[in-house]
């Protein structure tokens, strides 16, 4: 099962980081490359331990995830429960630390198997060139949102709201 994992250093601390990941609409849209379109399902209004969202790529892609772990300020889990038909699993995990005075390192980890099995080893090569990439830049476009005012804005004002 191959793993990818993406870190970067940001100038802000846990908490904001944190609150920075958790953004959705316009406000998500200002710093994640990966996504087109991110909603929760079900009714729910904010993440937690068990809601599910729909994201949509910016090629297309459409999940629904699952937050499997929803732990503020230091991490957050994700499994795809529907995901294209080439991924038999996949999840991924981000943890935020504080790194230095002031600072986060922030490690965001993905795990995958895809499928059918006769070509997975082939797959999984393609898959973890692409997947390695998506999250290199999903990864500094968070660095870059947590330098936007808007963006940080956003944040600060999710965390006056807990």
């Amino acid at each position: 099962m191959p793993v990818i994992t993406a870190t970067v250093v940001v100038p802000v601390d846990p908490a904001l980081a944190f609150a920075v990941s958790q953004t959705t609409g316009e406000v998500r849209l200002r710093w994640d490359t990966f996504i087109r379109e991110q909603y929760f399902l079900d009714g729910a209004t904010r993440a937690a331990k068990g809601v599910r969202t729909v994201t949509v790529s910016r090629r297309g892609a459409r999940m629904v995830s699952e937050y499997v772990s929803y732990r503020p300020p230091t991490s957050v889990g994700m499994r795809v429960v529907d995901a294209p038909w080439f991924f038999e699993r996949l999840g991924g995990g981000w943890h935020f630390s504080a790194h230095g005075s002031g600072d986060t390192l922030a490690s965001w980890k993905y795990n995958f198997v895809c499928r059918p099995a006769v070509i997975r080893p082939i797959a999984e090569w393609i898959g973890t060139r692409v997947i390695r990439r998506d999250i290199d830049r999903r990864i500094a476009g968070f660095a870059a949102g947590c330098l936007d005012p808007i963006v940080v804005a956003e944040a600060r004002r999710m965390l006056d709201a807990v």
